[in-house]
């Protein structure tokens, strides 16, 4: 035989393996360097382990916040709980990390999620790994002002003071928003909002620029905050999720399910205090979302009551949002765009069946 047959030979063999080994690898849920992608087993893990371990930052009110060495409260905190209340039955099997970024998530594989006021964006999501889970708050950059000024539009603000932190994105946003509009920007650089009180007092400050979930996170100290409104308007979508990691497929799926059956639970008028009484309900989608129809936990591979335990330790999205955001707490935020879709707003849950 030839050289040349031979090389042709060995290539036609290369060929037939590779036909053969391909969809073997691809059928196995092996990756192109042989490593495990979406095989999915941090769910049993996480069971394993008996606890689940959650990233936060506890520097916003009402999103979440440190109390003690090891107590945390928010919204966020409470998406966490949620889901330990999914897994195991109970909300107060879940251990919180701080984790300041992205990146130290990536780094540490111990931790099985971050709730965190991140914004659902494509670079996060296409090239860094992750995935996001469903829309938990719908947020934007807008705006704080003095309810004596008697400010109610953005257009209002052409040619007063307005705060921003100097060097960034929101800076840009500002400026962008501005120009395109043909409004007059003055524009006063804040380092920090420590002094933003004293700002306002001294008119350094008419209004002041962030997403307006730290909006009302800096209004809770400011001396007066009832004396303080943020706009409706919003000048970015800042639409913010849970993240996990790709490959992580079934624990991804308990994430996105849970969040959406405490928007159903709200929607449907199940709540903390009546779930036990809704558990007789003859509404049929009551009865998929507490168990009593069983099908849902099964798909899910968790118990049948599995959301009946989230309702029932924490509630619906609305008594959530308002324990913690919300008008009756501290943040006393509207709800706004996180309204459900039956009030105007866009928080919607595909069916729980």
């Amino acid at each position: 035989m030839t050289s040349h047959s031979r090389l042709a030979l060995a290539g036609l063999v290369g060929v037939l393996i590779g036909i053969i080994t391909v969809p073997l690898i691809r059928a196995r849920g092996m990756g192109p360097t042989g490593g495990a992608a979406g095989a999915g087993h941090r769910l049993d893990d996480i069971r394993r382990r008996g606890f689940l371990t959650c990233g936060v930052w506890p520097e916003v009110a009402g999103f979440s916040q440190k109390n003690g060495p090891e107590s945390y409260t928010g919204l966020d905190v409470d998406m966490c709980r949620a889901l330990s209340a999914a897994i195991f039955g109970t909300p107060d099997k879940v251990r919180f990390v701080e984790t300041s970024t992205v990146e130290r998530f990536l780094q540490s594989t111990d931790v099985d999620l971050v709730s965190r006021r991140l914004t659902w964006e494509l670079r996060r999501e296409g090239s860094l790994g992750l995935l996001f889970g469903p829309i938990m708050f719908y947020d934007g950059q807008g705006f704080l002002v003095p309810r004596r000024l008697g400010i109610t539009s953005i257009r209002q603000l052409s040619g007063r003071n307005i705060c921003v932190r100097p060097v960034s994105h929101t800076e840009v946003t500002l400026e962008h928003y501005f120009r395109a509009q043909g409004l007059d920007l003055r524009k006063v650089p804040l380092d920090t909002a420590a002094d933003l009180g004293a700002a306002f007092a001294g008119g350094r400050c008419h209004a002041y620029t962030h997403d307006a979930t730290m909006l009302g996170a800096i209004r809770t100290r400011l001396p007066r905050p009832r004396d303080y409104s943020i706009l409706s308007q919003q000048i970015t979508k800042e639409p913010l999720a849970q993240i996990v990691r790709k490959g992580d497929d079934e624990f991804f799926d308990v994430l996105r399910w849970t969040v959406f059956a405490v928007i159903q639970a709200e929607e449907l008028g199940v709540t903390s205090n009546n779930v036990d009484d809704m558990l007789q309900s003859d509404n049929l989608d009551i009865k998929r979302l507490l168990g009593v129809v069983p099908g849902n936990g099964k798909a899910l591979g968790l118990d049948e009551r599995w959301a009946y335990d989230v309702i029932k330790s924490l509630g619906n999205y609305g008594e959530m949002f308002d324990r913690n955001v919300g008008m009756p707490s501290p943040v006393g935020m509207e709800r706004g765009l996180n309204r459900l879709w039956t009030s105007g707003g866009l928080m919607y849950a595909p069916p729980l069946r």
